[in-house]
């Protein structure tokens, strides 16, 4: 009797504590970030593989979490997804892997995206591994592009914001397994 209200005393404490920091291909992503004055949760997080390559691992954010990825998308609150690159890419690898996702997930909706698109890619830098790219989506602000070798700007709009989300999170992802990941499905 004794042994087993104890270890109901240690479960309880245990489930009481907040969740540990996710890790993925070595890359700590905490529990929560601040942006803004909010905290934003771990939604989830994943690893980017091409091949037999690790790309970079990612760490999704949101005030409020969703496992459905549309639901996600639509969400008009502060969320963020930070990469940490896992190799070396150049600037046009990344721009041309961002437009893909917007072809596949924001066709229709390209035309009067593309100048933002193009302010955007702008911004992306070469990226050595080790380094890290931000993007932070913030209702009436737009989505920020930061990195430590390049320069910071903000893109306006929350439909520019959800068609890069739909990069990762939409009918047709970047990857799949990643979506799963950053959904908190794996």
């Amino acid at each position: 009797m004794k042994n087993a209200m104890l270890s109901a005393v240690v479960l309880a404490v245990v489930l009481a504590l907040p969740a540990s920091a996710k890790e993925v291909a070595g890359v700590k992503f905490s529990e929560s970030v601040q942006v803004e004055g909010k905290e934003l949760k771990l939604n989830g997080a994943g690893l980017r593989r091409k091949f037999i390559f690790d790309v970079y691992a990612v760490g999704l954010y949101a005030e409020s979490p969703s496992k459905q990825a549309k639901q996600f998308i639509d969400s008009d609150q502060v969320k963020r997804v930070r990469m940490a690159m896992l190799r070396d890419l150049d600037k046009k690898s990344v721009s041309d892997a961002i437009v893909d996702g917007f072809k596949k997930n924001a066709k229709e909706k390209l035309a009067g995206l593309q100048h933002r698109l193009d302010t955007f890619k702008a911004a992306i830098p070469d990226l050595k591994k080790g380094d890290e790219l931000v993007l932070t989506y913030v209702p009436g602000k737009g989505t920020t592009v930061e990195s430590k070798a390049g320069q910071k700007i903000s893109v306006e709009g929350k439909d520019f914001a959800d068609a890069l989300f739909s990069v990762w999170l939409g009918k047709s992802p970047v990857d799949e397994d990643l979506k799963e990941g950053m959904l908190g499905a794996k």
